[in-house]
């Protein structure tokens, strides 16, 4: 296991504290939305919201290629929480607005050949038959295909019942303040820096602030979308606000700020800091070069001012992560999580090269 590198309350007290600081209280109610149906028909119909923002899903790549138990865990937990709400909120008869956080991965990276659109790609189908689809699924993981089979039971919802979803294919997340979370400490957001749950901005800034070099998979030249977590909540308010009409198709939004190669972001915190860059074998089945052109129109439209990187924002996450660094366990920075046998196999021979000078590199030799 791992502690977040930021010390999180518990559920009571973070809702204690912006009670107290905001007047404005927040009720929890605590069960298993994959499991539990009756409890959360019960809730709707009871509370009868006007929207539901779905966050309930397993959120990591590399754990859900972790292992069997890992990989049936998500499918069950992500796709039996999506398929839940969906039944339960044509069952209570409400007219409620579904906000669910996908991921830019359900395109897969590199298979458009040019710009990819939000959602839906015009395509010409034979006998000369324009016709708009969705954007054909390339997910890279047991994770990503979750939240393509999660495309897919909106779209049907969306046809059978009328359900208004939003969908927001969201880049990876950096960053951890909001302007809400900077208000007291106590609500400080999760730092995840370990290889299964940090995202990979979020791990070099604390990789870098702990003197580390940066571990980049492969010759990081895999480009990737970013937003910073700030505005991820800009994006879901903006969502919440402008839903789609009855009897629309779903909606779905490219949740990005900016595209980037990994490489290029290391060197640009090493130039910085002098950290240093690891290139170490790439435990993910992908390409080791993509580009990546990404249509982000529709939150402009709708007001989203989105950051971009630069040296002061990376340098608040950095100090965050030097100011915990106690917290941290250096080992659980190398992956632990492989995509195949190829990749355990890569990732051996890196470390019977590499273990004389790896102090760090984490021993694989006995795992299954």
């Amino acid at each position: 296991g791992c502690d977040f590198l930021t010390p999180i309350q518990t559920i009571q007290s973070r809702l204690k504290v912006w009670e107290v600081i905001t007047g404005r209280k927040i009720e929890w109610i605590n069960f298993d939305v994959s499991r539990d149906y009756d409890l959360l028909l019960n809730l709707l119909k009871v509370e009868k919201p006007d929207t539901i923002i779905h966050f309930a899903e397993q959120r990591a790549a590399p754990y859900s290629q972790k292992g069997s138990r890992e990989k049936i865990y998500t499918v069950n937990n992500n796709i039996g929480g999506t398929h839940n709400l969906c039944v339960a909120i044509v069952e209570s008869g409400l007219d409620i607005h579904v906000v669910h956080l996908g991921t830019m991965g359900v395109y897969g990276y590199g298979n458009s050949g040019g710009q990819i659109p939000e959602g839906y790609i015009d395509v010409i189908l034979p006998g000369n038959r324009e016709q708009k689809i969705l954007h054909p699924a390339y997910p890279g993981s047991v994770y990503h295909t979750t939240k393509c089979l999660d495309a897919l039971l909106f779209q049907f919802y969306n046809k059978n019942d009328g359900l208004k979803v939003t969908d927001l294919h969201q880049g990876i997340v950096w960053g951890t303040n909001t302007d809400q979370t900077m208000r007291d400490e106590r609500l400080i957001n999760r730092f995840d820096y370990d290889s299964d749950y940090g995202t990979v901005l979020n791990r070099f800034l604390m990789q870098a602030g702990m003197g580390i070099p940066m571990t980049v998979y492969g010759t990081g030249g895999q480009t990737r979308a970013f937003i910073h977590v700030s505005d991820t909540a800009q994006c879901i308010e903006a969502a919440v606000n402008n839903p789609p009409s009855s009897n629309s198709a779903v909606e779905i939004f490219n949740q990005v700020a900016e595209t980037h190669k990994i490489r290029n972001l290391a060197k640009m915190i090493d130039d910085k800091t002098g950290t240093g860059i690891d290139f170490i074998s790439n435990p993910r089945n992908e390409a080791a070069e993509n580009e990546l052109d990404v249509r982000n129109d529709k939150f402009g439209n709708l007001g989203v001012d989105f950051k971009s990187l630069d040296e002061n924002l990376l340098e608040e996450v950095q100090n965050i992560a030097m100011k915990y660094s106690s917290r941290a366990d250096l080992k659980l920075v190398y992956p632990k999580s492989y995509w195949n046998k190829n990749r355990v196999a890569a990732a051996k021979g890196d470390n019977e090269a590499e273990k004389s000078k790896q102090q760090l590199f984490v021993d694989i030799y006995d795992e299954k």
